[in-house]
């Protein structure tokens, strides 16, 4: 989708934070950015989409739903492999910010940035152009030069969803319910997790969960 630089660039907002969109709004305004439509929640991307075109889509990543603005990219982009999308959000873990760029989104910025980051980041995806702050693009070069040590990077999806619950403080035999599982599978699998991960203490695996945003603080 091209964009001509004498006009205005189109954009759709999804957040569910009025205040927030509202602040970016005024500023963004100030940058020939307009905004085409604003919805709160992520059923209502897609179809807004579909309805205003727009040339840019900010998303948030947590709705308060089942879905959250990763599925919401996800279908997105497959439907519409040409959509262009920022992701705007207050969790900036790195394995988040990773899963950001994988799924094809242009920019990640989070929602304390200075409105003209934002600006330069919708210029830029409107061009079809990719855009990370500095300390995005650093964050990411010590990962590729290190490796990703995070959960999900580690673990499977069984092994995440025991981890998850791990880190709620679920007993086995209450994992095993909630799952469907044996106990001494869950025990087991709990076993494989901690050895993967290095970490045993149930106060480390909860803070290793929440640094990694799979629960909340």
């Amino acid at each position: 989708m091209q964009t001509d630089e004498t006009e205005k660039i189109r954009i759709l907002m999804a957040d569910d934070h009025p205040i927030v969109m509202q602040g970016f709004s005024a500023s963004l305004e100030k940058h020939h950015i307009s905004i085409a439509a604003q919805v709160k929640t992520a059923e209502s991307v897609l179809p807004e989409y579909e309805k205003c075109n727009p040339q840019v889509v900010i998303l948030d990543i947590r709705f308060g739903g089942k879905l959250t603005g990763l599925d919401v990219a996800r279908e997105l982009l497959s439907q519409y492999p040409d959509a262009r999308i920022i992701f705007l959000s207050q969790f900036d873990q790195n394995s988040l910010v990773k899963e950001c760029y994988k799924i094809g989104a242009k920019a990640f910025i989070t929602k304390d940035c200075d409105a003209v980051d934002l600006a330069n980041a919708i210029k830029a995806a409107a061009k079809g152009a990719s855009y990370f702050l500095p300390e995005i693009a650093e964050r990411l070069a010590t990962i590729a030069i290190k490796g990703d040590k995070a959960p999900q990077t580690l673990l499977d999806a069984r092994e995440i969803d025991i981890f998850t619950l791990m880190a709620e403080g679920l007993t086995n035999a209450e994992m095993a319910d909630r799952l469907s599982l044996s106990p001494r599978t869950i025990s087991h699998i709990s076993q494989t997790i901690k050895e993967k991960l290095d970490i045993y203490r149930s106060a480390d695996i909860t803070k290793l969960a929440v640094r990694y945003g799979l629960v909340e603080p």
